[in-house]
């Protein structure tokens, strides 16, 4: 399952405009063939281990193997027609921001199996902790996001809460078991303001991402691994130093790995729908029917 986890993460950095089967003949290599030998390096007892890299449920060994992925993706394929006009960067919203949170809120929930799951026993004071660090770290980081947005553009964003919520989700993971509730109430804040920078930062060097997955799961990602070297019973100069060796060693054969993936799918299959399936949709173009039958492809409504 987090194998599976670290692929769908790529899927929000290239929404809207990969086909499905480039996408799926990625997902199978990425998943095959470096998925299990980059985390062995870690949960199987491989070099970063015995090192003394942690990784307690998978800031670096999901989401950031996710992230690089995800960026590689986002940056071999380009950006959605519209989304840079004349210099200008154009928001391209999602259409229902009520199912987004609900979205959210499922994840939330999900991340206490995913998390407290992963302390792999029914230990009452281990489980609770990791729960309750989870879900601190998360609020936290949602509240942060928020008010970072209201700050700096002057609106509470909802869209930059929830994924702050999800930054404060990803950045607890690396060490959820090892920190107090203080930490936690201090790590997820910082991932909510580091989010909201972090995509408006991919936004400003032209790599699309729709739903802020790289921002999300990789950014974020790398500073939850950082933070088992700064907080919590493993906090010190040498653990954040295993830390740094960690993240760049899964960085260099994550990232090189996708960009030769997708590279190589581009050049036999191509990875981009044709101009008329972006602009009518994805949904006609590659399943055969419409998400949305009350809509026209111009988008106006019958």
């Amino acid at each position: 399952m987090f194998a599976a986890t670290a692929a769908t993460i790529v899927s929000g950095a290239v929404a809207e405009r990969i086909k499905l089967s480039s996408f799926m003949i990625f997902t199978v290599l990425y998943v095959t063939l470096i998925y299990p030998w980059a985390g062995s390096w870690k949960w199987g007892g491989g070099w970063l281990d015995a090192r003394g890299f942690y990784d307690f449920a998978g800031s670096t060994l999901v989401h950031s193997v996710g992230g690089w992925a995800a960026l590689a993706g986002a940056i071999m394929l380009g950006a959605r027609r519209g989304k840079y006009v004349a210099g200008r960067i154009r928001a391209l919203p999602g259409h229902n921001m009520p199912l987004a949170a609900i979205g959210v809120f499922l994840l939330w929930l999900g991340w206490f199996g995913f998390n407290g799951g992963s302390v792999l026993s029914a230990d009452p004071g281990a489980t609770s902790l990791t729960l309750m660090t989870t879900c601190i770290a998360a609020a936290a980081g949602g509240l942060g996001a928020m008010y970072t947005s209201w700050i700096v553009s002057k609106k509470p964003d909802l869209s930059m809460g929830l994924n702050g919520i999800l930054a404060g989700l990803v950045s607890i993971t690396a060490g959820a078991d090892l920190m107090g509730l203080h930490s936690a109430l201090l790590i997820g804040p910082i991932a909510g303001v580091i989010v909201y920078f972090s995509v408006v930062f991919f936004d400003r060097i032209r790599v699309d991402d729709p739903v802020g997955a790289i921002s999300v799961h990789l950014v974020c990602g790398i500073w939850g691994t950082l933070a088992v070297g700064l907080f919590g019973s493993k906090a010190g100069v040498a653990q954040l130093i295993n830390q740094i060796v960690g993240i760049v060693a899964y960085g260099v054969v994550c990232a090189i790995a996708a960009f030769v993936f997708f590279g190589m799918i581009k050049a036999v299959m191509g990875l981009r729908v044709s101009e008329e399936e972006e602009v009518e949709g994805l949904d006609q173009g590659e399943h055969g029917m419409p998400a949305y039958s009350d809509f026209v492809a111009s988008g106006s409504v019958r």
